[in-house]
């Protein structure tokens, strides 16, 4: 029995089905683990294994798409998940139900709710020779050499209920640096809100004695840290892929200060027309099967931008 495969000009081509046995096998493998230093397999590198492992004589890639298609399989993709070797234990599951909770619920005329999280070395990138705009017929053009000038950290706020922003900028990392944002965010959010839940990660600076401290002394604030490996369970990261596609696909800053004012600048165009992010089911509800305590049906969770 054969394989038959069209190829340009509509002429048939015949494999016999150890062919696409083998293709299948080897597209189901990890490529460091046939002695090829690649992270994925493309279509053109596994017609190239094919080759080499003397299979056949010679495949296209196209063809390959084909088999590869025929079976479902798409190995020059990936996604991440989470390792079974990460606890889903009932202390995961509330931890997971207490940020949903924060992201459905009503909230009281008293609260809000912000997702933090920093930015880091962000590079002015000032290029060596000006970056053309685009023309009829060509791109934008981007010097391919720049300057190097340093870089900046990004510290930034997501109001999950109205997708305002607020942001910080400074050189450093610290716990000081993050006490000045959160010095910020208590000048800039009306006395009025009594309860402000901050939803960020675990990095040891969100919870070192500088900020335990600081919170002491402001009651109004409360932080919930999602789970570990969670990360995209905090609505601020939605928000800095939609910075980094809007406003830092192309890095050419004269230097850190320009950087820093066109951050900014960007922070006040985005709350001119800030939205929120909306919620689904689907993410949350695959993690919390296999914790054992699914969530309610009529739960809305997850992240959808």
């Amino acid at each position: 029995m054969v394989c038959a495969i069209k190829v340009a000009g509509g002429v048939s081509r015949s494999f016999p089905p150890s062919v696409a046995l083998y293709l299948v096998k080897i597209a189901c493998e990890r490529p460091d683990q046939l002695g090829r230093s690649l992270s994925q397999w493309d279509c053109v590198e596994l017609a190239r294994q094919l080759e080499r492992d003397g299979i056949v004589e010679s495949i296209s890639a196209a063809t390959v798409r084909r088999i590869l298609s025929s079976h479902q399989l798409k190995p020059w993709r990936h996604h991440l998940w989470l390792s079974p070797k990460v606890p889903r234990d009932a202390a995961f599951a509330q931890t997971v139900l207490e940020i949903v909770d924060l992201y459905t619920r009503s909230l009281g005329a008293h609260e809000m709710v912000l997702c933090v999280d920093e930015k880091t070395s962000l590079q002015p990138r000032t290029r060596k020779s000006p970056t053309r705009p685009a023309q009829p017929g060509r791109p934008v053009q981007v010097e391919h050499e720049y300057e190097r000038k340093g870089a900046l950290n990004l510290f930034a706020a997501f109001d999950t209920r109205t997708g305002k922003v607020y942001g910080h900028t400074a050189e450093r990392k610290r716990q000081k640096e993050f006490i000045e944002f959160l010095e910020i965010l208590d000048r800039e959010i009306p006395a009025a809100i009594t309860a402000i839940h901050i939803v960020l990660d675990n990095l040891r600076m969100h919870k070192g004695k500088q900020v335990q401290a600081w919170l002491a002394k402001h009651p109004r604030f409360v932080f919930h840290h999602p789970p570990v490996h969670c990360s995209w369970m905090n609505q601020v990261e939605q928000w800095f892929s939609i910075l980094q596609r809007k406003r830092l696909a192309i890095a050419d800053f004269a230097d850190k200060a320009e950087l820093a004012d066109r951050l900014h600048a960007y922070i006040q165009e985005w709350n001119e027309v800030a939205h929120p992010f909306k919620w689904s089911t689907k993410s949350v509800t695959k993690i919390m099967a296999k914790c054992g305590q699914p969530l309610p049906k009529e739960t809305p969770i997850a992240l959808a931008a």
